[in-house]
Formats: C-alpha cells, sequence, structure tokens
C-alpha cells in the first residue's frame, strides 16, 4: 500500500497547520526530511505517541520549525504508522513542507482517504466513518451530540442487534431444512412472526427519525413570511447579526431567497428570508413572490411577520392560508409605533398566540427565541436523546430492510414453505450491512468518501 500526505487542517493563516502522512514508508519518509533541533534523532526509532522538536528541511534549506507526533500502527487513526507534522500555519510554508514530504515518495491522498483507509483496515465501521464527517458539518450543539454518538457505535449497535436477530431465524430455518428429522418447525412461524414485527417497530423508529436527523444536519428550514416592508429582512439581519439582507422603507425590496444559518439556544435553524407576497406585475418580483410561496410550502417552521401598523387587508388573510397545517409561529413587528395593534384580530385568524417584536428596537426576540425553544423540546418540531439518522444512504438501507420484513410477513400469511422466509431475511441482513459498511460493493465505498474532505 501507498504511503499517502495531506494537509489536515484549513488552508489558511493560522497558529499552527497540521500535514498527515500515513503508510508503510511514513517513518522512513520522515527520517528524510526531519532533523532534530538536539542530537540525531530518527522518527523511525522512536516510540509510538510521542512528540519530536526540529526541522523540516528540503535538502540543505529549512523549510520551517516543526513538531512531530508519531503513531504506529495499529494504535493510530487509519490503523497504519502515521507521522504528522505541526508547522506554522501560513499557507505558503504549509504547501512547501507537504511538497517537501511529497519529493520523498508519498502520495497527495484523496478527499477522505485517511477514513477511507481506517475503514478498509477495519478500525472504523461505516456508519462511524460517515459520522466522522457529521461531526466535521455539524451545525448546531445537539447536531455535535448526535454526530459523536454515532461515531461512538450507536448506529452500530443497534444495526448490528436487529442483524443478529435476522441471520439467527435464518440459520434456525436453513438448520431446519437440511435436518428435519432432528430440528422441528412446527410453531415457528408464530414465534419468527413475533421477531419480525419487533424487528420493523424498530426498523420504522429509524426511518421516523431521518426526517428530524436531516434537521440535525441542515437546521431546520425556517421561512419569514409575510407582506412586502413588514420588517422581514429587518428580522433576518437580526437573527444573523449583521446587514445579510439590504432593508429599505420601498417595498418590494427583496427579489429573491436569501438563506443564512444561525444558531438559537443550540439550535440551527437555516432562515430564509423571502420576497414580500403580495400582488404584482414586477416581472422580477413575481418570481420572488412564486419562490417565497414554494419555500413556505417546504419549510420546517414559518415565521409570518405582521405590521402592527397597518390594518389586516383581505390578501393578507389569503396569505395566512399558508400557516395551515404548517408548524409556524406568528410575529407582530414595529409593536413600537403602534399603540392600538390588531393582536386579537390575527389571533383569531391564526388560533395561535401572538409574539410581538420591534426588529427595529430590538425589542420581544427573547419571547421569540422562548417561543423557538418550546417547541422544539417540546417535540412539536424536534428530537430527544434517541439516536437520529443524518444520512439518505442510510435511510434508504433501513427502508430496503423494512420492505424485506413486510415480504416475510406477507409469506407466512401466505403458508408459503419456510425457504421463502429465509430469502427475504437474508435481504434484509445485507440492507443493513451496507449502513455498517458489511455488505458493499467497492463503488459505493469510493463515492461515500469523495465526499469527505481532503486531508481527513
Amino acid at each position: 500500500m501507498e504511503t499517502i500526505a495531506a494537509i489536515s487542517t484549513g488552508l489558511s493563516n493560522s497558529g499552527i497547520s497540521i500535514i498527515r502522512v500515513s503508510g508503510p514508508e511514513a517513518f522512513s519518509i520522515m527520517d528524510s526530511v526531519f532533523f532534530a533541533k538536539k542530537g540525531e534523532k530518527r522518527i523511525s526509532q522512536q516510540k509510538t505517541h510521542t512528540i519530536h522538536y526540529g526541522y523540516i528541511k528540503d535538502g540543505e534549506e529549512i523549510i520551517d520549525e516543526v513538531l512531530v507526533s508519531v503513531m504506529r500502527g495499529p494504535n493510530s487513526y487509519t490503523a497504519e504508522d502515521v507521522a504528522e507534522i505541526n508547522c506554522h500555519g501560513g499557507s505558503l510554508v504549509t504547501k512547501k513542507v507537504l511538497k517537501t514530504v511529497l519529493k520523498q515518495g508519498a502520495r497527495l491522498a484523496e478527499a477522505g482517504e485517511f477514513t477511507k483507509r481506517a475503514f478498509l483496515n477495519g478500525r472504523i465501521d461505516l456508519s462511524k466513518a460517515e459520522a466522522v464527517m457529521e461531526v466535521i458539518r455539524a451545525k448546531s450543539d445537539l447536531a455535535l451530540k448526535n454526530s459523536m454518538a454515532q461515531l461512538q457505535g450507536t448506529v452500530l449497535k443497534e444495526i448490528s442487534e436487529l442483524r443478529d436477530k435476522m441471520i439467527h431465524q435464518t440459520a434456525f430455518i436453513e438448520a431446519a431444512l437440511d435436518d428435519p428429522e432432528h430440528i422441528s418447525l412446527e410453531g415457528f412461524t408464530n414465534e419468527l412472526k413475533i421477531c419480525i414485527i419487533e424487528i420493523r417497530e424498530r426498523l420504522q423508529k429509524l426511518i421516523s427519525s431521518a426526517e428530524n436527523g436531516r434537521m440535525l444536519r441542515e437546521g431546520i428550514r425556517t421561512v419569514i413570511l409575510g407582506k412586502p416592508n413588514v420588517g422581514k429582512s429587518s428580522l433576518m439581519n437580526l437573527f444573523a447579526g449583521e446587514e445579510r439582507a439590504i432593508v429599505t422603507d420601498i417595498a418590494g425590496t427583496t427579489r429573491d431567497t436569501i438563506e443564512e444559518t444561525v444558531t438559537v439556544r443550540g439550535i440551527a435553524l437555516s432562515l430564509i428570508d423571502t420576497a414580500g407576497i403580495r400582488s404584482t406585475e414586477d416581472v422580477v418580483e413575481k418570481i420572488g413572490v412564486e419562490k417565497a410561496m414554494k419555500a413556505a410550502k417546504d419549510a420546517d417552521l414559518i415565521l409570518y411577520l405582521a405590521d402592527a401598523t397597518v390594518a389586516i387587508t383581505e390578501e393578507e388573510k389569503e396569505i395566512l392560508a399558508l400557516l395551515k397545517d404548517k408548524k409556524s409561529i406568528v410575529l407582530m413587528n414595529k409593536i413600537d409605533l403602534c399603540q392600538t395593534p390588531e393582536i386579537e384580530e390575527l389571533e383569531k385568524l391564526t388560533g395561535q398566540s401572538v409574539v410581538c417584536i420591534s426588529a427595529k428596537e430590538n425589542y420581544g426576540l427573547d419571547v421569540l427565541y422562548d417561543k423557538i425553544e418550546q417547541m422544539f423540546f417540546q417535540k412539536e418540531l424536534s428530537y430527544n436523546e434517541d439516536l437520529y439518522i443524518t444520512g439518505e444512504r442510510q435511510k434508504q438501507s433501513l427502508i430496503d430492510a423494512y420492505e424485506a420484513m413486510n415480504r416475510v410477513l406477507e409469506s407466512i400469511e401466505s403458508g408459503l414453505p419456510e425457504d421463502f422466509y429465509s430469502i427475504d431475511l437474508m435481504q434484509g441482513y445485507e440492507s443493513l450491512g451496507e449502513i455498517t459498511g458489511e455488505s458493499v460493493d467497492e463503488d459505493l465505498v469510493n463515492t461515500i468518501f469523495r465526499e469527505f474532505c481532503m486531508g481527513k
């Protein structure tokens, strides 16, 4: 196997950068480029999990002053011999250190290749490998918590238990068919039916968790909706903590959706500011209104914004119909400019209590945040301490396994021979094996790891 190397930290000016080297020649390559500050220290002769101070040299040229970590396989990230060079964080010096390592025989690692090797070398299963990327991509505390749980093997544990049940039932059927004189199948179908129903329930729970898993991964799709000039862009900027959207007194300023990911009390919101909804002949604004309507349809949560200084119109009543069957919070903005807002009328039309705010004066936002948090933790939106499936690939494998269990039950109800049961049991077993990587082809493995960042 070739020795690979790559920059494992972000390529930007920073305090340090890390170049990771992994493979059978990792230490001999380091012997060629690393020179200790004192003595004739060779990296290949050092104990595992030690750090050494010195210089990276290209011939006689000193490239940088560094620290080198030594991790001997199998007790390393890749389960191979690994050296990590901690150099200064300038992009130029980092590239020069990497170039020096590559000159000595290492190959530039492909995206995700270090984690791929960890999987191929048996240190982690495929669900843990995917969890590594989810940890990197996490946008909230809860997303990170779920990703770390997967990294620690919660998915593997659940999937392994279900696969064990499937293979146990299959093995019993095959043994009974091979040796009917000594192993009886009398009464077996009832026991199998109970077992399959339990498996199916557990699979359904995991499949159902995928939507909440998506929210963990991407953030809750939150659309700010309302008529033109009600303060949607001001609210967006307030959430974002910067001038993300243009704010003017001219109706129709926002012509397109503007997206921003924000975190509210540990909850990631994928926030979308939309064009004000109104009848218009302006072609560009009309497209913006259509996009706003589509965003509202696809939203996990709608923040509907009304203007306290303007009476509720018939057009606005039509817009409020978009809230039907959608999780929403109704806001009355510009409350600082109006003494007698039509709060009761708005509550009557929407069937929910109205949160009064002033985006301009930063008033009422704590109440709004309380409301979002309350909806979240009361499971109106939300997720608890359970395991959540975050990948579409994993979800599809669960669906395939669920459908296989349905076919087993159909075979039982139809009185089909027992060998029909084992066919679908094994199909379910193989489908779940795609999640852990125990039954997955090389092309799929390559596709999964290509989504990883370079150096991981």
